[in-house]
């Protein structure tokens, strides 16, 4: 048995064939033969169990977090916010693109989401203070993959529901190595613009008040990320509660901030549509 199916493998491998594709056809060849229930009378029920499951539900609200935090204006307020903090360091705005994209992973929970929201407001610096290109685009690309790893993480969801592994627990499995992976990221551009000074563009200095006053605009993701994360682990909430609470959470900042509008709620919603939530 063993030696046929490496010999199937290796055979529908050599075709060319992408090993996921080949791992699924050889397990639909191999299934009548060597089991008593046939796979294929299963599959019907596997599909419907795995995307009937409530805690899916957690998959579109925390896009659509993303979104109104998006559409309300709040990521490019924390983006500034994050440039005034962190652009003194050897790299200068490529060290806002990495602590943002930490910052709104922390929110939305994707690694897309979080690096179109961080690009669409860091690209446009790129000419304007002379930073090296690659570098820059790297820097947004790299911060984008926190969105894998820091809590909220829509990843972290999917793995639960598909391997049955408590998402609180992965939540929490993932803040020490998001926290390490944005040091790192933010350890290689100093190392890189140190060497290679003019790959750090011209640095932007900000004075003391104008950084004490930016505050004001880190302060809603972190709250966003206190109430998801926190009624997770206080036992208040599920996770998918725990969605919900952040989308009504950042509906009330923005209606605080004096930006939530229909246009703009509208928007957010047409932005969380079903052909960007159903692939996932």
């Amino acid at each position: 048995m063993i030696a046929t199916t490496l010999i199937i493998l290796l055979v529908l491998i050599g075709l060319s064939v992408p090993v996921a594709a080949a791992l699924g056809v050889l397990g639909l060849i191999l299934d009548p033969l060597y089991s008593m229930l046939p796979l294929t009378r299963a599959m019907g029920e596997m599909a419907w169990s795995t995307n009937n499951e409530f805690l899916l539900v957690a998959i579109p609200l925390f896009i659509l977090l993303g979104e109104i935090l998006l559409r309300a204006g709040f990521a490019e307020r924390m983006y500034s916010a994050m440039s005034l903090w962190l652009s003194w360091l050897p790299g200068g705005l490529m060290h806002a693109n990495i602590g943002a994209s930490a910052l709104f992973a922390a929110t939305s929970g994707s690694s897309v989401a979080t690096a179109a929201t961080v690009g669409t407001v860091a690209i446009p610096q790129i000419r304007r203070y002379g930073y090296n290109e690659p570098l820059f685009l790297g820097s947004i690309a790299a911060g984008g993959t926190l969105g894998i790893l820091i809590p909220p993480s829509i990843n972290m969801v999917l793995y639960g529901v598909l391997t049955n592994t408590s998402v609180p627990k992965l939540y929490l499995a993932g803040i020490l190595p998001g926290l390490l992976l944005t040091g790192l990221f933010m350890l290689t551009i100093i190392i890189g613009c140190v060497l290679v000074p003019r790959w750090g563009g011209e640095r932007v200095r900000g004075a003391w008040g104008a950084r004490f006053a930016s505050l004001v605009h880190l302060a809603p993701p972190l709250a966003i990320f206190v109430l998801v994360v926190g009624s997770i682990y206080a036992g208040i909430a599920t996770p998918t509660e725990a969605a919900a609470l952040g989308v009504l959470g950042a509906l009330i900042l923005a209606a605080c901030f004096r930006r939530l509008t229909l246009s703009m709620l509208a928007t957010a919603i047409e932005g969380d549509r079903p052909p960007r939530t159903g692939p996932i």
